[in-house]
């Protein structure tokens, strides 16, 4: 077995990291410092965004995913190499997406669903098949997570559903890749779209560029991805809060409050999913969409609140007092 598949240790555990998930991580971090200085100097505007915007939302992105991969990669204890493999498969899929995004800022044209060229299509075919890859290759580095217990029951559980809901994002992008019947009847140059209901390139939340008009499907999908880091960190704040409250203090407990977090995660994927679908602003819910959400955090809260109530230390009872007495 390679050094590169040792388990880590101590402070040489940099030395054991996956190296392509890394190397991806720097060239983004320089792809964003880049992107950040073109902003400031190239004032061309594509769909409604400054045309940089769009390579440093995605290099941000692609470095935290990346970043983590690797350190979760580094914990395993079993799957190491299928894992590793997995790793650089995510790493180069990613890495040739954004070059093929770079290329077409360069270019002057959006990358995305773009077959207005041969040239164009070709590139957009070119990432189709490599978001494929990536998807496949990071349910097979999910899968490893499952193989690979740790101690803490919370930890394993908060990892692993984090896994799950990113790749259960990571899906939902396939629904922008369906062109409409509209897009097909006007000759198929643009096959899919961000935004539901709208062309993309409207009004859109700043930076993010999100639908203030129309529904927008990047939303459940960017949140979905992000699930990785987002379920792991509400578990570092469990356990911090563990620290003042004795319920939390239970590994049970702590497990508890992770599943109910993790199901309304996945609801409120659900709950964007169907709003985007039918064409709503993310910023301009409807009565039916609010009353999901209200019932979601009722149900989280409930929940919880019963958790809680069933790991609190209980008081022990007092002992019964004996008596003695004689018949009069």
């Amino acid at each position: 077995m390679t050094t590169a598949h040792r388990p880590a240790a101590g402070r040489l555990a940099f030395l054991y990291r996956h190296r392509p998930l890394l190397l991806l991580a720097a060239a983004m971090a320089l792809l964003t410092v880049f992107g950040i200085g073109a902003l400031i100097v190239d004032d061309r505007v594509l769909t409604g965004l400054p045309i940089w915007a769009k390579a440093v939302k995605f290099a941000l992105s692609t470095l935290i995913y990346a970043v983590t991969w690797a350190w979760l990669i580094d914990q395993l204890t079993a799957w190491r190499r299928v894992a590793w493999w997995a790793g650089a498969v995510v790493a180069v899929g990613l890495g040739i997406e954004l070059i093929i995004i770079v290329i077409q800022i360069v270019r002057g044209t959006t990358s995305h669903f773009n077959y207005t060229t041969p040239l164009n299509g070709a590139l957009w075919n070119a990432m189709g098949s490599t978001i494929v890859a990536v998807w496949l290759a990071t349910v097979l580095a999910a899968a490893a997570l499952f193989r690979s217990p740790a101690r803490d029951r919370a930890r394993d559980f908060a990892i692993r559903s984090g896994a799950v809901l990113s790749v259960l994002g990571a899906a939902l992008g396939m629904l922008m890749t369906m062109p409409s019947k509209a897009q097909l009847d006007s000759g198929g140059t643009i096959r899919g779209a961000h935004t539901v209901g709208l062309a993309d390139g409207g009004p859109g939340l700043p930076l993010l560029g999100w639908s203030t008009v129309g529904g927008d499907l990047r939303i459940p999908h960017f949140l979905g991805m992000h699930a990785l880091q987002v379920i792991p960190l509400v578990l570092l704040a469990v356990e911090r809060a563990a620290r003042r409250f004795p319920a939390l203090r239970a590994t049970s407990a702590r497990r508890g409050v992770m599943v109910v977090m993790s199901v309304a995660y996945a609801a409120v994927l659900a709950v964007l999913t169907w709003q985007a679908l039918r064409g709503q602003s993310v910023v301009h819910p409807d009565a039916l969409t609010l009353l999901a959400f209200g019932v979601i955090a009722l149900a989280a809260t409930t929940s919880i609140v019963s958790v809680l109530r069933g790991a609190a230390p209980r008081k022990p009872a007092a002992p019964a007092v004996a008596t003695t007495g004689g018949v009069r």
